[in-house]
């Protein structure tokens, strides 16, 4: 049988995540042991009260059915969460709704919103999944670079007339995957004027909101006057509570825009299973000893990372919030050739720059995802392997 695909599926080859992948395996079964810095998936357990609501709740045999939406308590949870660490008041009725992740609400936001065609402002770098969206959606985006020349903030100023005019909508990340930046509330502001002036929804990505370092708090969108007017903020427990594979964020904030956005998830699945809700709403009402105590180890493994490259030579920007390292490269290389150089002589995985956007290009991303330990051997391993002070290579793939 000629089992053909559809046009849609051109815009989904390989990925450089699955090149990297393969290629530790292939190392690792030579009998290397690698040191996986590239994903950002967290390596500590949610709090133990949290696993504690949802064991309680799995043992109910009441709660097996179909959820289909967020519980009135979650929503609450929700509200009551923002209220408390953002000062963000929110209707936990209209301005509030789960979701599986924000990664599901961020790539299914351009089908809700955008027509095949229409215009999406992005970051770049930015995260994969803004992409993968906006390509299900048909819809096209405008790249807005992030440069050290504007804190790798948006420009908005260099975004051509025409262009704001055809956007339906401008996604955001702060603090950012993969650049760690923080926007103020100066920003914030200039983004809602933009957004009223060219009527753009504007979906700012929060998911590492509780991922800050040296008290520097970073601010919640919909805390800006008029945020709610022109957009929604996207959240999720994966990074916050370290609660990755159950599967739980929430969007909040427009009330319109999460009422379609509801209506569109309504006929794509079920919702999340109730223990899991149980367990988030734990987390959001009573985590936040824990969310410090999280910030306090992040914060000790960017120290120790960053430190300990500049005593090597590669002298990197500490990131203020996220879980990520945006390391410019040594002179010389290119990401890619610099990422598998580093896999081939050092057994450290990254994940080269130019894989989350063209202005990415002369950067890695380097995750804070494993122990002390780890990354202090990961220190010694680069060392030995010479290649900082060593001639550029291009790596063979």
């Amino acid at each position: 049988m000629n089992i053909q695909l559809s046009k849609r599926m051109e815009a989904f080859g390989p990925s450089i995540f699955s090149d990297l992948a393969n290629c530790k395996q292939k190392k690792i079964a030579e009998g290397a042991q690698m040191i996986d810095l590239s994903i950002g998936s967290p390596d500590l357990p949610p709090p133990p009260f949290v696993m504690e609501a949802l064991t309680q709740a799995a043992e109910d045999k009441s709660n097996y059915g179909y959820t289909l939406k967020g519980t009135a308590e979650f929503h609450e949870a929700v509200a009551h969460y923002y209220e408390q660490h953002n000062d963000v008041t929110l209707d936990p009725k209209k301005e509030v709704m789960l979701m599986m992740g924000s990664q599901d609400g961020l790539v299914h936001l351009p089908m809700a919103f955008a027509d095949p065609g229409d215009l999406i402002l992005v970051p770049d770098p930015g995260y994969t999944a803004y992409a993968t969206g906006i390509a299900m959606a048909g819809a096209k985006m405008h790249l807005m670079p992030l440069l050290p020349d504007h804190q790798f903030l948006s420009d908005l100023d260099s975004i051509p007339e025409e262009t704001a005019k055809q956007a339906k909508m401008m996604i955001l990340n702060f603090p950012g995957n993969p650049v760690p930046a923080m926007a103020n509330e100066a920003f914030f502001a200039k983004v809602i004027s933009f957004a009223e002036k060219y009527n753009i929804l504007v979906i700012h990505d929060f998911a590492y909101s509780e991922l800050y370092y040296d008290g520097n708090k970073p601010i919640s969108f919909l805390s800006v006057p008029g945020a709610k007017e022109v957009g929604i903020e996207m959240n999720s427990l994966s990074k916050s509570f370290n609660m990755a594979g159950c599967r739980i964020g929430y969007a909040i904030g427009n009330e319109h825009a999460i009422g379609a956005l509801t209506r569109f998830k309504s006929n794509l699945d079920y919702g999340v299973f109730l223990p899991v809700q149980k367990a988030a709403i734990a987390a959001l009402r009573n985590g936040a000893d824990f969310c410090k105590e999280s910030r306090d180890i992040y914060q000790k493994r960017r120290d120790m990372l960053v430190d300990g490259l500049g005593a090597l030579g590669w002298h990197v920007e500490k990131p203020a919030g996220s879980m990520f390292v945006w390391a410019k490269i040594p002179a010389g290389w290119n990401s890619l050739d610099f990422a598998y150089a580093l896999m081939d002589q050092a057994n450290v995985v990254v994940t080269p720059g130019h894989a989350f956007g063209p202005t990415g290009e002369g950067y890695v991303r380097i995750a804070l995802v494993q122990p002390e330990e780890i990354i202090q051997k990961a220190l010694r391993n680069i060392e030995k392997s010479g290649i900082l002070s060593s001639p550029v290579q291009k790596a063979e793939v």
